[in-house]
């Protein structure tokens, strides 16, 4: 391949390397497959049994969806080992896929009476293993088309975050309107489709693009073989997984007792220990050098702020989803918009503003004057903070009496959240694997989406105060979350030049 040929493929998609394309598409699939179900779980959970749902209360379906976001973001962590350990990234990727897929066929399959809540709660287990082996090694992959020094390398990660937000943008838009007839399963069931179609695209167009640009560029792809092997790996994850799949049906069948809501908060409180102590080992272990701990003081700081950010985030599908369901006037003349619809405003403002803020990044680095990730995330959670100042009012409106308040307080809100989002999730990613240790590139993955599942447990509390009687602590809770995301973006601006400064230092 002549020189002006690689080049072209360098830049074939968006300016960015031509294999950014099928990875593009593969993960806008899997992401509708996700946000087709992920919408209507806690809706249909408190749906009362007459018109289909489980009739759950409030408390109790947000444990539950709290404890599938967490394990959704937390799993990552061990899929990102089995990588680096066990599969490759790539063999990961395709295996998640389709455990995935077999998910989703479970979830659908929970339409027949005599197999209902069993392959439901089922599905929903082999969406967070399958998403556990997927989530990482996409990342790395994406990552790892960049040179260390590549100034596209955040941009190509924003354009990375646009297919997600495809997805997540028309498969509400889609399950939303059977779910608005109680036609759940069949919102369910189309979630699945998606990731047939991921599964097909990454097979006959991903998986050739990645082998063309790596025999072009003559690099050692870091994708096909794990990092090392470690023994006997295959063995014990297929008994966890036959324990784990035991377990749930005990429990189901109430063989087994348990409190989700004591379950959810134990699960917090042990991620919240677990990150802790792990970058405690980290800063005193012999394995790093004095580079290397710099780099992961500053993903622990990102990790840090990231969760509170998407303690907060998640407040979409948690308490927004029921404040648009009870209180909010969805009514443009005689049409009533679908709750879940809703949950497309986030992508939709994504696929927006993403390319604005992306070429702002690289203006910005074509000057020398981007910010680093640390000022970026600060930005990113005081901009939170404004959309928290709005809900606010909004719920304070229904507490003074209000039946119902405009659209314009939730659409607002989430404009900010996305706002928000833009200068947190993408750099995360990016940081996450250009900071990483050799070897651990897939378990710094891992801990990147360890804070996006404290976000989904804590975020998933939330929803426990908009019911009729909870309502009147709606705004203090709000007002919390709001001056959380202040401090903390005001601590991240403090730490981010002398931090810099020493990672520079150590880099010279």
């Amino acid at each position: 391949m002549s020189n002006s040929d690689f080049q072209q493929l360098d830049k074939d998609f968006l300016g960015h390397p031509k294999p950014l394309q099928g990875l593009f598409f593969v993960e806008m699939w899997e992401r509708f497959s996700y946000y087709g179900i992920r919408p209507l779980l806690l809706l249909f959970m408190t749906t009362a049994i007459a018109p289909g749902g489980f009739g759950f209360n409030d408390e109790t379906a947000a444990a539950i969806y709290g404890l599938f976001s967490g394990m959704l973001y937390l799993v990552p962590l061990a899929g990102g080992w089995l990588a680096d350990n066990w599969l490759g990234q790539e063999r990961s990727l395709w295996w998640g896929c389709i455990i995935m897929a077999l998910g989703h066929l479970a979830i659908g399959m929970s339409a027949f009476p005599m197999l209902g809540m069993t392959m439901f709660f089922i599905g929903l287990v082999l969406l967070v293993l399958g998403t556990g082996l997927f989530k990482t090694c996409i990342a790395v992959m994406v990552g790892s088309l960049y040179a260390q020094d590549d100034e596209r390398r955040d941009s190509g990660f924003t354009v990375f975050y646009m297919a997600i937000n495809i997805g997540a943008m028309i498969a509400p838009l889609v399950t939303g309107f059977f779910a608005e007839k109680g036609q759940w399963h069949t919102g369910f069931t189309i979630g699945g489709v998606g990731m047939l179609v991921a599964l097909l695209i990454y097979r006959f167009v991903a998986k050739k693009q990645l082998a063309q640009y790596a025999n072009s560029k003559g690099m050692t792809v870091s994708w096909e073989k794990p990092v090392r092997k470690v023994n006997h790996v295959g063995k014990a994850v297929f008994t966890l997984f036959l324990i784990l799949c035991t377990l749930v049906v005990f429990i189901i069948t109430d063989v087994i007792s348990i409190n989700v809501v004591m379950l959810r908060d134990m699960l917090t409180y042990l991620i919240i220990g677990a990150l802790f102590l792990f970058f405690g080992w980290a800063f005193l272990s012999s394995r790093f050098d004095k580079a290397d701990k710099i780099r992961l003081l500053v993903c622990f700081f990102l990790i840090i702020g990231a969760s509170l950010f998407w303690s907060s985030f998640e407040q979409q599908p948690a308490s927004f989803n029921l404040f648009a369901e009870r209180y909010t006037d969805r009514h443009l003349g005689d049409f009533s918009i679908p709750t879940v619809w809703f949950q497309s405003l986030n992508p939709i403002f994504i696929i927006l503003f993403a390319p604005v803020v992306s070429m702002v990044w690289i203006k910005l680095g074509k000057h020398h004057k981007n910010p680093n990730s640390m000022t970026k995330f600060a930005l990113g959670m005081l901009i939170a903070a404004v959309a928290f100042a709005i809900m606010i009012g909004a719920s304070q409106l229904i507490v003074s009496g209000s039946a119902g308040v405009s659209m314009a307080w939730l659409i607002s809100s989430m404009f900010f959240l996305t706002l928000a989002e833009l200068f947190i999730s993408p750099v995360g990613m990016s940081s996450m694997t250009q900071l990483a240790p050799k070897g651990m590139q897939g378990v710094m993955m891992g801990l990147w989406y360890t804070s996006v599942s404290l976000g989904g447990l804590i975020g998933s509390i939330s929803a426990g105060y908009v019911s009729a009687e909870t309502i009147v602590d709606l705004p203090k809770l709000f007002l919390t979350l709001a001056i959380f995301l202040v401090v903390s973006g005001v601590l991240l601006l403090v730490l981010s030049k002398p931090i810099t400064k020493m990672l520079s230092g150590v880099e010279k």
